[in-house]
């Protein structure tokens, strides 16, 4: 029986920790099956742990918490599987937390631990949960992306950071320049390990594990483990044990998975009717341009929508993340990259405007709702000339026999399966950015002790 949903924190109402970027996954073990427990405590969190998770709602592990936490916290290299949105944050998280509490503080320019993630998104969202954890027991944590400025992420780092989140790019780029090094580093992990796979970033990675002690402990997380993962176990990790929480086709029965079947001229009236519907919705489109001109077209029919992809600057996505988690937009539009790091709650429709080009892509799109024993429905718009490459791919994907509808401008079909609503047809102004508190002499954040 899966643990039930809880609220997620805000972290904006927490003390924050210095932060040095934003103002702004054969040769392992068999896998083995964690027995019930009835808490974080009974898993060997620390108390100091354990309290701030019981005030953020968090007293019942979800299952890839309660199969890995104990030997992570053993020490031993853990390979835990697990889908988008099913605890892995606090698997890892705690983790590294744990040992880290009781080490030495670390030395300028040398953390104690890396989380290494794909995507910039991803890299904010992960620091924001665990950053008022680390604050419980007296640590320092950071981020280190893309897109912001080198000189705060250089200034952190020589400041001390114990635990640092970062893009495999920009810590490479951080290290040349002499402002990190690895050599300390007593706990590694690599989180949704397959997607940086997928988005080339294999060799940084690699490079970057090097790098690393051989002594250190490793924890890699991943929704598939196919060879280009198998390779960094076999190479970095050492008897590993394995833990499976969710079979790669197991998330898609925790969704609703509609095929409909559109004529090409209706094609773009019927996804501006869907994206018009009450909830929130993420719609992927495969190209940066694509985004663009959607987002524009919808804008210009009535329905608030923003866009997000690699071409934007941090600033933005950043900004258009805030305005969709906190309802200002109701439709995002997004590639696949962009996407893989959104993590937000209450996401009820997720829609391919095409179908994507594999079942992997499938499912990390689909990973987007349905989160945490949410409810959640994934639709796919399929012309004629899709259909056939579109059930074999939702086969591989392991979903047996999607409900097929034939489906056209005003049908009440669409209204019945996913509430689509025709758009008002009055364009969409843009709203002025809200003016920012002028800063105080000398900029930046202090860092403090907690």
């Amino acid at each position: 029986m899966s643990s039930p949903a809880v609220p997620p924190f805000d972290p904006a109402q927490l003390p924050s920790v210095f932060d040095i970027d934003i103002d702004a996954h054969d040769g392992v073990a068999a896998a083995r099956e964690a027995e019930p427990v009835a808490g974080f405590a009974e898993l060997g969190v620390p108390k100091r742990l354990v309290q701030v998770l019981r005030r953020q709602g968090f007293t019942r592990p979800f299952d890839i918490q309660s199969a890995t936490l104990p030997d992570a916290l053993a020490g031993r290299d853990v390979l835990g599987r697990g889908q988008t949105g099913s605890g892995k944050t606090l698997a890892f998280g705690l983790a590294a937390l744990a040992r880290l509490a009781e080490g030495k503080p670390a030395r300028p320019h040398h953390p104690r631990a890396l989380i290494l993630v794909p995507t910039r998104e991803l890299a904010m969202q992960v620091a924001d949960e665990l950053r008022p954890l680390a604050k419980a027991v007296d640590l320092f944590l950071g981020t280190a992306v893309g897109g912001v400025p080198y000189d705060r992420q250089v200034l952190g780092l020589q400041r001390g950071l114990d635990l640092l989140v970062a893009t495999p790019g920009r810590l490479g780029d951080l290290i040349e320049r002499g402002a990190c090094s690895l050599e300390e580093i007593e706990i590694s992990v690599l989180d949704e390990a397959d997607q940086m796979a997928d988005m080339g970033f294999l060799p940084d990675v690699t490079r970057l594990l090097e790098q690393t002690p051989e002594s250190a402990q490793r924890l890699l997380f991943s929704a598939t483990l196919d060879k280009d993962v198998d390779t960094l176990v076999k190479r970095f990790m050492t008897d590993p044990v394995n833990h499976s929480t969710a079979p790669v086709a197991a998330s898609v029965s925790t969704m609703d998975h509609l095929m409909l079947l559109i004529p090409p001229q209706d094609k773009f009236k019927i996804a501006a009717a869907i994206a018009n519907r009450s909830g929130r919705t993420i719609m992927f489109a495969r190209t940066q341009m694509a985004v663009d001109r959607i987002v524009d077209q919808l804008r210009e029919v009535g329905v608030r929508a923003a866009g997000l992809h690699g071409g934007k600057t941090q600033g933005v996505r950043t900004r258009t993340l805030a305005e969709f988690k906190e309802g200002r937009v109701g439709v995002l539009v997004a590639t696949d990259v962009a996407a893989r790091g959104i993590h937000v709650d209450g996401i009820s429709l997720v829609v391919h405007l095409d179908p994507p080009k594999d079942h992997k892509d499938y499912l990390h799109r689909a990973g987007r709702t349905a989160r945490a024993g949410e409810s959640g429905a994934v639709a796919t718009l399929v012309l004629p000339k899709q259909r056939r490459t579109t059930l074999s791919m939702l086969d591989k994907a392991g979903v047996e026999e999607p409900a097929q509808h034939r489906v056209r401008l005003g049908d009440p079909k669409l209204v019945e399966l996913i509430g689509a609503r025709e758009p008002s047809g009055i364009p969409v102004k843009d709203e002025p950015a809200p003016r920012r508190a002028p800063r105080q002499a000398g900029g930046g954040r202090t860092r403090r002790r907690f």
